[in-house]
């Protein structure tokens, strides 16, 4: 989007793929991290040649494409209601799509293709013999298990902006991207559309970054002040921390990114989205004078320092506001679950 000035901060030199990277707070552009991938070559000779290397390495099981008509201009978002997406999802086999792909090579508006977040190793089973990088973290906070590796193919495409709750490494391959970021306080001048339904969990902006319109959407003009643009070519990576807004653009007639998605927090966790579902079923709708209170208090327990709400106590009595662990999350778990199906 022209509108927004500043580049991500980029790093020219691969071979600094290190911790320090992937602590920073804001998105970094490793230009050539995966130049040498035998994907990549084969996308640099042509788009035909990756295509054949992925049919190659694929093991036939089906997927989920979604598909577009040729009117939504590639654009996955809702429809006119906002009350459905403007495009079908199929299961299918991704040599079917690769073929369907390239068919349109030569159109003008061709049916917009994408099988999103497909997990590599479910698909294309040797892909990472080739095609693979090690993430630097250390074992004891991302073990190598928790790490999922996916990959998104299609003709071009763009995923509307959303967030997503895991930090990413997301790899260009084959063709280019342009992504286009915002910071986690954004949100409202982002203007998010309905939580349900969405194409990955996470609700869509509802401003068309290529047409604004600044009379329905006026505070988009201060999200653009804070707007940051990666512009990745073939063989460049992007990191991207967690909860960045981020709206990706396929920019060829065919295109591969392949992304690593991991957390720093432990499973046991679980996902936050459900503690906001949570709260907007008993908190939303308080007075707001109980509202206010309750922020009060999820500021003290949750936001501000994690340890003064227990620091006072013995540590026998701390039990819940102590230190997390597998054995107390599961008690939490299972105290919340018959709380809420009374």
């Amino acid at each position: 989007m022209s509108m927004i000035t500043a580049r991500t901060n980029v790093i020219t030199d691969c071979r600094a793929l290190d911790e320090e990277i992937f602590s920073s707070k804001e998105p970094v552009v490793i230009k050539g991290l995966v130049n040498h991938w035998k994907l990549a070559e084969q996308g640099r000779q042509s788009d035909s040649h990756a295509i054949h290397y992925l049919k190659s390495h694929y093991n036939g099981a089906p997927s989920t494409a979604s598909i577009g008509s040729p009117d939504i201009k590639g654009r996955f978002f809702y429809n006119e209601e906002r009350t459905q997406l403007n495009y079908d999802s199929r299961t299918m086999r991704v040599d079917e799509v690769l073929d369907l792909i390239q068919a349109g090579f030569n159109e003008q508006n061709p049916t917009s293709y994408y099988i999103a977040s497909n997990v590599i190793d479910t698909h294309f089973p040797d892909f990472r013999r080739e095609n693979d990088i090690v993430i630097p973290r250390p074992e004891s906070i991302v073990p190598l298990e928790d790490l999922r590796i996916s990959i998104w193919i299609g003709n071009r495409t763009t995923a509307c902006c959303h967030y997503d709750a895991s930090d990413n490494l997301a790899c260009c391959v084959v063709g280019k991207r342009r992504f286009t970021l915002f910071p986690p306080d954004q949100i409202a001048n982002l203007y998010p559309g309905p939580l349900t339904p969405t194409p990955g969990g996470q609700a869509l902006s509802m401003v068309d970054f290529n047409n604004p319109d600044f009379t329905q959407y006026p505070k988009f003009a201060d999200a653009i002040q804070h707007g940051q643009i990666a512009e990745l070519e073939a063989g460049d990576a992007l990191y991207l921390p967690s909860m960045w807004w981020h709206q990706v653009e396929a920019l060829n007639a065919f295109n591969v990114l392949v992304n690593y998605w991991w957390s720093n927090s432990p499973k046991y966790m679980g996902a936050a989205t459900n503690v906001l579902y949570h709260a907007l079923l008993s908190l939303r709708d308080k007075p707001e004078h109980e509202k206010l209170g309750w922020k009060h208090i999820f500021d003290y327990y949750i936001f501000g320092d994690a340890e003064q709400a227990a620091e006072h106590l013995p540590e026998p009595a701390r039990g819940y506001l102590g230190e997390m662990d597998l054995a107390k999350s599961k008690m939490l778990r299972a105290m919340l679950l018959n709380k809420l199906n009374r």
